[in-house]
């Protein structure tokens, strides 16, 4: 659990929504934990209910929360059955919303000549369609929170290292820079600010579980400027500036928070 007294806090968050997908592990439950530390409303997504019941608890444990999170179970890769009618839910509630925190994705590994087209329909519905429908479905409230609204789309730097052996999925974070760009010349004029960041190898509980081998922490270490394994908390912390007024020139920007790997 993150030291939260070291790092800086946000005035500028305090009691606003925050809605975010993804946040029952890894980064997106660090999200939803740091947000909540800066006395945000933080509405997280999943389908995880588990996962993201402990990650409720534990931040409530905290005892330093202004405001319990709130959790919607939502696949967000069913646009018309599951991520609208939850969208239309959350503005039910919370007609404002100042900071949306697109972060749900899969990696879904496969060698290219395996890929079928559903496979690949797949990773478009789970890495990329989201992204724009939630933000599209959420536009009135982020207009309502105008001008200090913020949209932060989750990439990564696959696709610029390259990785290999999941193009679906390296093609649809290379997507999450196109789709940042245009949105935000859409939006701005609307108060509306759209970033991205690019994280690379990050120490989730799941990326040491199932992919970091000892050769691929070489490959990471021997990669990266800085001689460490990223953690979740250092992409939060981006998150949390990239929301906050602190950030309030930025936006059409895609931060890589990747130890100089690229």
């Amino acid at each position: 659990m993150t030291d939260h007294a070291q790092f800086a806090t946000y005035p500028s968050l305090k009691d606003r929504v925050v809605v975010l997908t993804g946040g029952s592990m890894g980064i997106g439950a660090s999200m939803v934990e740091h947000f909540a530390v800066q006395g945000a409303q933080v509405v997280f997504l999943d389908i995880d209910d588990d996962a993201a019941a402990a990650t409720a608890g534990r931040v409530a444990a905290l005892g330093v929360v202004a405001h319990a999170p709130v959790y919607h179970h939502c696949d967000v890769s069913d646009i018309a059955g599951s991520l609208q009618p939850t969208a239309a839910a959350i503005l039910a509630a919370f007609p404002r919303v100042d900071c949306l925190v697109n972060s749900a994705a899969a990696g879904m590994r496969r060698p290219t000549a395996d890929v079928t087209p559903e496979w690949w329909a797949r990773a478009v519905d789970v890495n990329l369609s989201h992204h724009f429908f939630l933000t599209q479905a959420l536009l009135p409230g982020l207009r309502a929170a105008a001008p200090t609204a913020s949209v932060v789309n989750m990439g990564s730097i696959s696709w610029a290292v390259p990785a290999t052996g999941l193009v679906p999925y390296t093609t649809m974070k290379a997507a999450v820079v196109g789709l940042t760009r245009t949105l935000a010349h859409e939006l701005g004029p609307h108060g509306v600010r759209v970033n991205s960041i690019m994280p690379g190898s990050i120490a989730t509980e799941r990326e040491l579980r199932e992919v970091m081998t000892p050769e691929y922490e070489r490959l990471v270490l021997g990669s990266q400027a800085i001689k460490r394994l990223l953690v979740p908390a250092e992409i939060a912390r981006t998150a949390l500036w990239l929301c906050s007024d602190d950030s309030s020139g930025m936006t059409n920007q895609s931060i890589r928070v990747d130890g100089g790997w690229t």
